[in-house]
């Protein structure tokens, strides 16, 4: 199973405040075990929202909100994407994560939905449209 795991905004993300080299390395060494575990299939750090834009869908028409965005408990200051044998093991290995400086923060891990969780009404043909976008993607 593949689950998505999103970091919050901890009070540090959205003033860009540069980590302590002591946390970078801590946080490295959390990724080399994922690595080494087989785990990690992706993460990133996002840079504030100050520096992104929302667009918002609605009545046929798109509109376009530039950061920053005011509702800081709501945003995402990073992800992984980590393959495990099933939520429990997710909670396990994020359970080891470090946190800096003591600071209160949330992360929330999701499973993300595979082929098969899309019943009969994922058609054949879907699923081979789908196979083929994958292939194309992972032969960048």
């Amino acid at each position: 199973m593949r689950v998505m795991v999103i970091m919050k905004y901890d009070g540090q993300t959205e003033n860009a405040a540069v980590p302590t080299p002591e946390y970078m390395e801590a946080m490295r060494s959390f990724n080399e075990e994922l690595v080494k575990a087989g785990v990690l299939l992706a993460g990133e750090g996002l840079h504030p929202s100050e520096k992104g834009a929302r667009v918002r869908f609605e009545a046929g028409g798109t509109s376009v909100i530039d950061g920053p965005f005011t509702e800081a408990k709501e945003l995402v200051a990073g992800f992984w994407l980590w393959q495990v044998g099933s939520l429990e093991e997710g909670i396990e290995w994020l359970k080891r994560c470090p946190m800096p400086d003591d600071s209160p923060a949330e992360i929330e891990i999701r499973q993300v939905f595979e082929t098969g969780d899309f019943g009969e009404e994922y058609t054949p043909e879907q699923r081979e449209k789908d196979e083929e976008l994958r292939a194309q993607v992972e032969g960048r």
